[in-house]
Parts: structure tokens; C-alpha cells; sequence
């Protein structure tokens, strides 16, 4: 069956999964008729992310978008998570089990993988319908995710407040900093990290929004003083309001964030078929004691995994596409027997 899977164009496919400071955390060993993804740790974030919950998110979704390229390719595959216990960077195996006809939904999934990008520039000033909205939860429950829309006035000054925070504390954190910005690329030909050119120019907390999008500059910047969210009862008429999910998982260990991962690249890929964009909030997950207090704050039965801003972009966005290392860095394959 290797001379049928064109395994290079399936991980080409699978890098292009978002990733926490697009560190493409990942790589992979196909055979005849199987794909392994394993965890690399040469990508580590250990200021941010000590516990790799973040990263198996990312490799989570890397595997979800590798299933989308095989079903849209033709194939029927299984898929299990974290099948060696003695290997614990062995994360998951994508097995081909024959050839199975794409449907419409395959195609849509597959196309969209392109099409994805992670934008930190505002919104459109429009509502996300609420139809559109169930739709992304029944994908997120279909693959064990619960799904839950900050709407409720206490909810959002909690989840902003301790967004603020959070970021606050990240600044103040010399380590944290200095990992950061190893990671922020000024050279568009670079193959990882975050390009300068897709963050928002300008201060974050100049922004007319109350939620703060991480600040991939503040090396740069004057020291901030905690600034404490605006009036949400009251906001001014230019405030951008975007639509703001959680999702999270009832247990939270390392396949907890693996399936969770799973589900987000899901979401992200049928948001996308919808016109959707969508970046990441989650300084308030980085920190235990934040992301404890957000699920105490908002009495959630479960664990946050990721912070969601999700809306329509601007007329005339043009989107920076953020690079990804060569294929032959991250995969090899084995010969068949």
C-alpha cells in the first residue's frame, strides 16, 4: 500500500495544523500502511508550556488534519491515540485500512486545511450566527469536547480580567520574554515561528477590544501597569465584539490534550468551510493558577484546553502565511518489508 499513499503530500498536509508559536512540535514514520506521530521535544516551550499540554494540542491537531488528507485521498483510516505506553513521545497511529470513497464533507475539510489561517487583526463588526455556532459545538461534541460561548456579562468581565492578568504576569516574566521572542521571525523565508509581519502593528492594549491577543513585541515596549478590563455594560461603540468560545475536556492528562487537540483542528477546518477565522487567547491557560481560576470562575465541569476568538475577517485582510519546515525534517519513511 506504500506505493499507493503518497505519504510526503499527507504530511505536507498535516504541518499546516497551527501550533503554539508555530513550533511545529512534531514527527512522523510511515510504513506500508500506517503513519506514527510523535512528540519532538527539541521543540520544547518550557517557560510557557513546562507540562507540553499546549504542544500536544497542536500535535493533536496535526493528527486530526493528516485523518482529513487520507479520507479526502481516498482512504479509510483508523485512528489511536497514545498506543505505546512504553514510548510516551509516540502520541498516535493513523492506520489505512483500505480505500474508501470521499465524500463532500472530506473534500470541504481538505480544501479548507489551505485555507486556514490564524488572523490577530480585528473582526468584522457581525455577529457569528447562532446556527453556525451549534454547528462548531456538534463537531467539538462529536469528537469529546465540550464547547461553550462567553456570553454572559459576569462570564466575559472574569474571563477578560484574568486574560489581563495573565498577559501582565507573561510580561513581567524576564524567561518568558526571552523565549518569546526566540521565537518571533523578521525573515519571511523562515520555515518556523511566528512572522512579525502576521502581528498586529501597535500596542494590543490599544486596541478597541476587550480582549487582549497575546503581544509578541512587548520586548519592545515600555513596561505596562495593569489595566483592568472596561465596563462590558457599557462599551464604547467601536469596541470590537468577537464571538469568544471555550473548549475544554472532562479529564485533562496527556491524551486528554491529544483529543482535544483533535477536536479544535476539526472545529477550526469546518469554521474555515463557514468564512470563519479565528486566533488563540490563551495567556489565561498558560498559568495553573489562572487557568484554575477561570474554571472556578466560570463553574466549568471539565478543563479549559483552548481560549477562542472566532469572526468574520476585514474586507481586504491580505494573510501572511506562516511557514513550515520541510517535509524531509519531519518525516521519514520506512521501507516495506
Amino acid at each position: 500500500m506504500v506505493r499507493e499513499i503518497d505519504w510526503a503530500q499527507i504530511v505536507s498536509v498535516a504541518t499546516r495544523a497551527p501550533s503554539i508559536h508555530n513550533t511545529q512540535p512534531w514527527r512522523f514514520t510511515a510504513t506500508a500502511d500506517r503513519l506514527d506521530v510523535f512528540y519532538d521535544r527539541r521543540r520544547a516551550l518550557p517557560v510557557v508550556d513546562p507540562s507540553g499540554r499546549q504542544q500536544l494540542i497542536s500535535c493533536g491537531m496535526a493528527v486530526a488534519f493528516a485523518e482529513v488528507a487520507l479520507r479526502a485521498a481516498g482512504f479509510a483510516v483508523e485512528v489511536e491515540l497514545m498506543s505505546d505506553p512504553g514510548h510516551e513521545d509516540h502520541l498516535a497511529r493513523l492506520r489505512v485500512t483500505g480505500r474508501a470513497r470521499p465524500d463532500g464533507d472530506d473534500r470541504a475539510l481538505a480544501d479548507a486545511i489551505a485555507q486556514r489561517h490564524t488572523v490577530r487583526a480585528a473582526f468584522e463588526p457581525r455577529a457569528v450566527p447562532a446556527e453556525l455556532l451549534d454547528r462548531l459545538e456538534r463537531e467539538a461534541g462529536a469528537h469529546g469536547l465540550w464547547f461553550k460561548v462567553i456570553t454572559r456579562s459576569e462570564e466575559e468581565v472574569a474571563t477578560v480580567f484574568l486574560l489581563s492578568q495573565a498577559e501582565e504576569l507573561e510580561q513581567r516574566d524576564p524567561a518568558y520574554v526571552r523565549e518569546l521572542e526566540s521565537w518571533v521571525r523578521t525573515d519571511p523565508a523562515t520555515i518556523d515561528g511566528v512572522p512579525a509581519d502576521a502581528v498586529p502593528a501597535g500596542d494590543p492594549r490599544d486596541r478597541p477590544s476587550n480582549w487582549l491577543i497575546r503581544d509578541f513585541a512587548v520586548s519592545s515596549r515600555e513596561r505596562h501597569s495593569f489595566r483592568a478590563p472596561q465596563d462590558l455594560d457599557a462599551p464604547p461603540p467601536d469596541v470590537e465584539r468577537p464571538t469568544v468560545v471555550l473548549l475544554g475536556t472532562a479529564n485533562d492528562h496527556r491524551i486528554s490534550w491529544l483529543e482535544a487537540g483533535q477536536g479544535l483542528g476539526r472545529v477550526l477546518l469546518v469554521a474555515t468551510t463557514a468564512g470563519l477565522v479565528a486566533s488563540p487567547l490563551t495567556q489565561a491557560l498558560d498559568w495553573p493558577a489562572t487557568r484554575s481560576r477561570l474554571r472556578q470562575r466560570l463553574s466549568l465541569i471539565g478543563h479549559p484546553q483552548m481560549l477562542l476568538r472566532v469572526g468574520y475577517p476585514p474586507p481586504g485582510l491580505e494573510l501572511v502565511v506562516t511557514g513550515r519546515r520541510p517535509v524531509g525534517d519531519v518525516l521519514s519513511v520506512e521501507p516495506a518489508c
